[in-house]
């Protein structure tokens, strides 16, 4: 399929795709105000995110000396979201999404609050990080499809949502490479407690940023269900239409199996590679560095047209870096495969990303969504106890080579499966107008 797509024009204010060229075309969606307050806010506010994932790992791992311990930390973070998100989906379609959003960064501000306090004063244990952890799934289990299915309303035209779901990436991935770097840096020289502060108050910024968007009043949709027959309704239209149901599948399988690898980097940061909190912080912001180019390329991209076969290449990419990475005892080739890792994982995701949201009818979008967080985001943190577990028994090593050579093999299988997804899905690009409907040719006279 080519990659071009006809632009639209629904108001004099919007700009067709195609009069943007190079950086233009990248950042085209800045032109709209409310979506430059969010770009901003939440830069800032993401670079305090990673400081304090990064810093909770290091802590964990330096509290317990446990991989097991690890994994069960990472589980505790992630599992509401896995119970929760589906339901989240229902809040989203049916209430204000905006704020949703401002009551959930407040709640988030607050647990980094609590756990900095915890950790200046020395009474943190590894319970209350836990348990903090449990209340900060929580809160992501609403705030994540929320935040997503809001995305339309801040840029209004459609043509727009995948250059904005890249953009996301971009700050979500700058952040990714910016944070973890200070972490590591801030972690030896003053302590985790710097950086749990530092991301209360990088809340601050994205929480500015919403209360000053102007936005239309929106309608809910199916305020006659309940939240259980809304619940019911989405789980039948994401398990019926078979390009959402196999994408959602690939992004569950590879977030089970190849994202958790993650909880085992102190170990390979400190036992493989030698280093310290500054090793851990550069093998986290490598990733960053290769994710934020797989976003840049998106956000380059005229249309969603593609895409489906970029989520198959991204995941075979994403499992020979952690293949490679698994047995790599350099320094520079762990960082150089880790930044190939973070291309094909933000490649995949925010492919997967945008191809749900253009695809599903627009009073669905939030659940759809739901169901995208809890494949993403819900599913890790049982990766998270295997690969805890896995790592104590046969080494973290061999645990990430598996992982890689599953998500591998499953790239493939979705790629042979590409000719049905691209036949199912191209009468919805046909009725938004994605691609255009080529008539039957003229029917010859009979006997002319």
């Amino acid at each position: 399929m080519p990659d071009n797509e006809p632009g639209s024009n629904q108001s004099g204010m919007q700009q067709p795709t195609e009069r943007f060229r190079g950086f233009g075309r990248i950042f085209r969606t800045l032109r709209y105000r409310n979506y430059r307050l969010f770009f901003g806010g939440q830069l800032i506010s993401l670079i305090g995110t990673w400081m304090q994932q990064v810093a909770v790992i290091w802590l964990v791992y330096q509290l317990t000396n446990s991989a097991l311990l690890l994994g069960i930390a990472g589980f505790a973070s992630q599992i509401p979201m896995f119970v929760l998100s589906p339901f989240a989906g229902v809040l989203a379609d049916r209430f204000n999404r905006h704020r949703i959003i401002v009551v959930t960064q407040s709640l988030a501000m607050i647990q980094a609050t609590i756990l900095a306090i915890l950790t200046y004063s020395g009474g943190i244990t590894i319970w209350y990080i836990i348990g903090l952890m449990i209340f900060l799934g929580c809160i992501n289990a609403f705030d994540m499809p929320t935040r997503q299915s809001f995305v339309l309303e801040m840029v209004e035209n459609k043509e727009d949502l995948g250059n904005a779901i890249a953009l996301n990436s971009s700050i979500f991935n700058s952040a990714r490479l910016i944070g973890p770097s200070i972490a590591g840096i801030m972690i030896a020289a003053v302590g985790e407690a710097a950086c749990f502060l530092l991301n209360a108050v990088s809340f601050i910024a994205v929480i500015a940023a919403l209360l000053a968007m102007r936005l239309p009043e929106r309608l809910p949709t199916h305020v006659h269900h309940t939240v259980f027959e809304g619940f019911k309704e989405g789980f039948r239209y994401v398990s019926t239409f078979r390009p959402i149901r196999s994408i959602l599948l690939l992004l569950a399988l590879v977030s089970i199996i190849g994202i958790p690898f993650t909880v085992l980097m102190p170990i390979m940061a400190q036992d493989i590679l030698h280093g310290g909190a500054h090793t851990f912080g550069f093998l986290m912001g490598a990733q960053g560095v290769g994710a934020l180019a797989g976003a840049i390329l998106l956000a380059s991209r005229k249309s969603v047209r593609g895409l489906l076969k970029w989520i198959s290449t991204a995941a075979i990419v994403f499992g020979a870096g952690i293949s490679v990475f698994s047995v790599s005892h350099n320094q520079w080739l762990s960082m150089a495969m880790l930044t190939l890792a973070g291309f094909g994982m933000i490649v995949q995701m925010a492919s997967s990303n945008t191809i749900l949201q253009t695809i599903s009818d627009d009073d669905k979008r939030g659940r759809v969504i739901s169901y995208y967080t809890l494949a993403f985001a819900g599913m890790t943190p049982f990766g998270s106890l295997l690969a805890g577990s896995l790592g104590s028994a046969i080494g973290a090593p061999m645990t990430i080579l598996l992982s890689g050579f599953v998500c591998l093999v499953a790239g493939i299988v979705f790629s042979t499966h590409l000719p049905k997804l691209r036949k199912d899905i191209r009468p919805v690009y046909q009725r938004i107008g994605i691609i255009q409907e080529i008539p039957p040719p003229p029917q010859s006279v009979a006997g002319a």
